[in-house]
């Protein structure tokens, strides 16, 4: 991504923020597994989103008081001995062209310039910082602990949370987000692809992860959006199931939910096919129950409308189905065959933020992913699709990778013999 996307993020963001205010957001720090060995690290991603920077334990500062905005960037100083064991570090310049942020500085020199800019005869009124937090009994993170430090040391700031705004800003796509949405969707199909030609019953669901991470790494992806799924039988009726560890039986469905991450930017994709090629005619009626449904929502989606609206239509469609194939009596049942919401937000994270009570507007990503899961035969079946809101509907940008009945079998036919 060029260093203008980067610009243009911080221009949108620092304009809703209030005079006489100070940001300051962290990319974080791979926790350690054990002894000296960390995890991978991955960048937070509010931080990435206005800086394009990749490093580990980086600070951004901005201020903006009179009109007058300004940025730094804090790094890491690079450790001469530590080159030989892990590569050099951006240097000053690097960053620079890096982030499109002039001003860079290393992280040893953060603590004395924001007691510098944070002095009361300065005038800053307000302080914003990421306090998104999924949980709360968990651990303080780092922006929690510096916001309680300022309250401490500088009780005549005020904490604002700026995830709100960034939040705002990510839930529109700009057409560079757009097209690495779509590249991480093709090398997605070419995974489901491969999955399709190598499925058979008797082998582990895992070898077929195998297939789907070989072909992601062939094109240079290292990271999926999120734990592979590839439920076979009954386990494709557990929503999450990610153990991937049993055999694939005799005459059973394969539910797979998953995704490459291209660039940051992730992929959220679903299909359900049978291990041996051919559908029976009970799994072909719950699959095309699923796909009906998901095609009424597809139609319905567009500008001006609320999730919750999408959300009535796939229960309207599934209730309608799981009645035609006699699992309950009436519509209003729908929840014990179908129990997850139609989609969610796509982006820098496969549950991208957003508020849903917005309406959907031109750029959203969302995805589009109905099911139907009978624990009790041994079948789920989940379809989802990546749906871009344009500006009179929505382009499927995953419509390439087949999912009709005849579709798959055929597909199949060629590598089933």
């Amino acid at each position: 991504m060029d260093k203008s996307f980067f610009i243009k993020n911080r221009e949108n963001l620092l304009s809703k923020i209030e005079e006489n205010s100070i940001v300051v957001l962290f990319a974080g720090e791979a926790p350690y597994k054990s002894a000296d060995d960390k995890y991978s690290f991955c960048p937070n991603r509010n931080f990435y989103y206005v800086t394009g920077f990749k490093r580990e334990k980086a600070i951004y500062v901005a201020t903006k008081a009179s009109g007058v905005i300004s940025e730094t960037l804090y790094i890491e100083r690079q450790n001469p001995e530590l080159i030989k064991w892990i590569g050099k570090k951006p240097t000053l310049e690097d960053s620079k062209e890096i982030t499109g942020i002039e001003d860079v500085k290393f992280l040893d020199e953060f603590s004395e310039n924001f007691s510098k800019i944070s002095n009361p005869s300065i005038e800053y009124e307000n302080i914003y910082l990421d306090l998104e937090r999924q949980e709360y009994d968990k651990l303080p993170n780092l922006p929690m602990i510096f916001a309680d430090e300022v309250i401490r040391k500088y009780p005549y700031l005020k904490v604002k949370n700026i995830f709100k705004f960034i939040a705002e800003l990510r839930a529109i796509k700009r057409e560079e987000e757009i097209e690495l949405t779509r590249r991480a969707i093709e090398i997605t199909k070419e995974g489901i692809y491969s999955i399709f030609k190598n499925a058979k019953e008797g082998i582990m669901e895992c070898e077929l992860e195998a297939h789907f991470d070989y072909e992601l790494r062939k094109r240079g992806v290292k990271e999926t959006a999120f734990n592979t799924i590839v439920g076979s039988g009954v386990n494709g009726a557990t929503l999450h199931y990610s153990e991937n560890n049993c055999e694939i039986p005799e005459k059973s469905l394969v539910l797979l939910d998953l995704g490459a991450q291209y660039n940051e930017y992730n992929a959220d994709v679903s299909r359900t096919f049978p291990a041996n090629g051919k559908f029976t005619d009970r799994q072909k009626a719950v699959y095309n129950a699923v796909l009906n449904a998901m095609k009424k929502v597809e139609e319905a989606a567009r500008p001006g409308i609320k999730k919750a609206d999408l959300e009535k239509v796939a229960m309207e469609e599934l209730g309608k189905g799981c009645v035609e194939l006699g699992l309950i009596k009436d519509k209003s049942e729908v929840r014990k065959y179908y129990f997850h919401s139609i989609g969610h937000y796509l982006g820098m994270d496969a549950h991208d933020v957003g508020s849903y009570d917005r309406v959907l507007e031109p750029g959203m990503i969302i995805t589009n992913e109905p099911g139907i899961y009978i624990a009790e035969e041994g079948i789920g079946v989940r379809i989802e699709d990546d749906l871009l809101i344009t500006t009179d509907g929505c382009e499927n940008l995953s419509k390439d990778i087949i999912k009709e009945v005849e579709e798959i079998e055929s597909f199949m036919a060629k590598y089933n013999k």
